[in-house]
């Protein structure tokens, strides 16, 4: 009994140095951040800058010069007026997540196929990096369109490069957070594209790199006063409304139970009077027999 509690002992001693060391290793060779000289705290710092705040109902800068694919310069508020408007704000030099965000626009405008961009609604796409230069946005343009193989697209759908104040006072107005990673030489910036209105007031966000096309097809037709659409997309915005802190469409219950019990109470009523018609038109037919027989 003795000789096994020194055995047991022994092995939990061994066991207890061999860790202690272990974490003095760990200790000994891991990297000490500074936080005076960036690490963790840095890009939490970073982080802090970044991201999507919703400004519902903002209105965007009209007056704000850029410059489209072409090298011409343009005016924003030449792209509203008429039609719905969705807004995208991304950089074209970015590695991964602008390319996505592009992508899964893309993917969402083809799954649309009532609404097409350049007839219906319009996009703007412009670059958050002053470095950004026409060149860019003329591959991005091509390459999106390419993708996208609807006719008439490419007069809808426009890629624009501009300089930093006219950017950020973009950005600012639909609530657009990005910052520069000096460490990693990129923009830091959340995902996500904005619906705005022919006036050019924020309507919608939606965040991510995938969007519902249910969701995007509903927002454009809300945004356009009911300007586009029928009258089936009309009971559907009833019967759904806007998450703004989801960026989706979500069924309405009360608005669903009430078209439902209308309908219950219109086809009882049809039964109703169908049967009613039905017995008079019997009766009539009673009638006119024995009035015959006599």
């Amino acid at each position: 009994m003795n000789y096994r509690s020194t055995i047991r002992r022994i092995a939990v001693t061994a066991l207890i140095t061999v860790l202690a060391a272990g974490a003095a290793l760990a200790q000994a060779g891991a990297p000490r951040m500074n936080p005076d000289e960036g690490g963790t705290n840095t890009k939490l710092a970073i982080f802090d800058k970044i991201g999507i705040d919703q400004k519902l109902n903002s209105q965007v800068p009209l007056d704000l010069t850029f410059t489209d694919e072409s090298g011409q310069k343009v005016k924003l508020g030449q792209y509203f007026g008429n039609k719905p408007v969705i807004l995208s704000l991304v950089y074209y030099q970015c590695p991964m997540l602008c390319s996505q965000v592009l992508a899964g626009l893309t993917g969402t405008l083809n799954g649309i196929s009532r609404f097409s961009v350049g007839r219906d609604f319009d996009i703007v796409t412009v670059s958050f990096d002053p470095r950004d230069t026409a060149k860019e946005a003329a591959a991005n343009k091509s390459s999106y369109l390419r993708r996208y193989r609807r006719e008439g697209a490419e007069k809808g759908w426009h890629f624009l490069t501009g300089n930093k104040e006219q950017i950020e006072a973009l950005a600012g107005s639909v609530g657009f957070r990005y910052a520069w990673d000096p460490d990693i030489q990129q923009y830091a910036h959340a995902s996500g594209i904005m619906l705005l209105t022919p006036d050019g007031h924020v309507a919608q966000y939606y965040y991510g790199i995938e969007y519902a096309p249910r969701d995007v097809q509903l927002g454009l037709i809300e945004a356009s006063k009911g300007k586009i659409g029928n009258a089936v997309d009309a009971v559907l915005l009833y019967c759904y409304h806007y998450d703004p802190a989801k960026g989706k469409y979500g069924a309405a219950i009360f608005n669903i139970l009430r078209i439902s019990a209308l309908t219950t109470v219109l086809v009882l009523g049809g039964f109703v009077i169908a049967m009613f018609r039905r017995e008079a038109h019997a009766a009539k037919l009673s009638g006119f027999k024995t009035r015959t027989a006599e």
